[in-house]
């Protein structure tokens, strides 16, 4: 246990990077900046406050259902919480300010996110930008307000070391999970002997079930307890990180395991462990691969594949579990922005009708993803430990 609450922690501290699904996807989009990536302004220090989060420009027709959908899946300085309708019909947002961590030109500044007005304010020199279906970024401005350029005529940006939602998603599942170890923990030294109860018998079922039947038939009976513990921290915080991802309020609804930094990190450990435990007869089937005709060996045409292989295994892994997870967001949200494209394209009489419709296939792909969030956690433990297994495991005629 105490092995694994390490793990946990290696983890989260290795999780302080951040990645936009944006990148990778792209939907159409236009200069609106959609609620749900506007930071909070009149918040001051507080934890929570309310916010202006448009100035009436903007109309009915002007709504992005790209912007939105991208606006949830990617990652924000600050953690929406819920909007709501003043008496004189504005719409303002709740929000949590996140710290902004930037260092420029060898200047360090730290302050909440806040500070930026929902991107209608600078601050220390610095602007927040983007937000939806752009990427959302800080920036330098001049005292004008106007962007400052490089010789190159680039804007210039500060090393962004902000804990954005994704990261501050990372610290609360990585807490909640010690917190769960700990309470197996005190449930097996105060029921010493007895059967598990309550928390203590899932967890233990889980531990049992990655054990028995993903690591020790991957890796085999001689390895698989080196690795075990690694093995069930990924299992756990996949899985953990998947739910948590399907429940849409605070402090969970962050698409973790859908970003590709998160996916990218945990690809890197199983590539690094894996070709750090490859024993000789691992690497010798990779240069000299056995029942391979020789003139391939000489031109080295089959090493080269194989090395191929080699890196293409954690992209899979990362990509894999990244696009899964991304695109049952975007099935969900895809059937709720249905019910606002109609709204303002026909009545809104008709998009409360077509509402009952979205909200049931709604509830469908979300009951789909929790069986979904069980199956990439699976998929990806099990083929960590093949992969590992393979490295690891000796040629039958070496244990004859």
């Amino acid at each position: 246990m105490k092995r694994i609450s390490l793990l946990l922690i290696v983890l989260f501290l290795s999780m302080g990077m951040k990645a936009h699904a944006n990148q990778f996807l792209f939907l159409p989009s236009d200069d609106i900046v959609p609620v749900e990536m506007i930071a909070t302004d009149d918040l001051g220090e507080d934890a929570l406050g309310a916010e202006d989060i448009q100035d009436g420009e903007a109309s009915e027709g002007n709504f992005n259902p790209g912007s939105v959908i991208i606006g949830h899946v990617t990652d924000a300085h600050s953690w929406h919480l819920f909007d709501y309708y003043s008496k004189n019909g504005q719409e303002h947002a709740v929000a949590i300010p996140l710290p902004v961590i930037l260092i420029n030109n060898g200047h360090f500044d730290c302050f909440l996110s806040s500070k930026f007005h929902h991107g209608h304010a600078d601050y220390k020199g610095y602007r927040l930008v983007g937000g939806g279906a752009e990427k959302e970024e800080i920036i330098c401005v001049d005292e004008a307000g106007q962007p400052k350029l490089d010789v190159s005529g680039n804007v210039v940006k500060p090393l962004d070391f902000s804990i954005t939602k994704v990261p501050a998603a990372i610290m609360i599942i990585v807490a909640l999970l010690i917190v769960i170890v700990m309470v197996a923990k005190n449930g097996y030294k105060k029921r010493e002997g007895q059967a598990p109860k309550g928390l203590q018998s899932l967890v233990e079922m889980l531990v049992v079930f990655v054990r028995d039947s993903i690591v020790r038939p991957m890796i085999g009976e001689e390895h698989y307890q080196k690795y075990l513990p690694y093995m069930l921290t990924l299992f756990f915080f996949i899985f953990f990180s998947n739910c948590m991802g399907l429940i849409p309020f605070f402090p969970a609804g962050a698409n973790v395991t859908g970003n590709i930094a998160v996916t990218g990190i945990l690809a890197l450990i199983t590539f690094f462990i894996t070709n750090i435990s490859g024993n000789k007869h691992y690497w010798m089937d990779i240069f000299n691969t056995p029942g391979v005709p020789a003139w391939l060996k000489i031109f080295p045409l089959m090493p080269v594949v194989e090395l191929m292989g080699v890196i293409t295994k954690p992209v899979v892994l990362m990509i894999r579990l990244f696009a899964n997870m991304t695109a049952g967001h975007i099935v969900v949200l895809g059937f709720v922005v249905i019910i606002f494209i109609i709204s303002n394209t026909l009545s809104v009489g008709v998009g409360a009708g077509v509402s009952v419709l979205s909200v049931i296939f709604s509830v469908f792909i979300d009951v789909l993803e929790c069986l979904v969030a069980y199956i990439q956690a699976f998929v990806f433990t099990m083929l960590s430990s093949l992969y590992i297994g393979m490295a690891v495991q000796e040629p039958h005629h070496a244990k004859a």
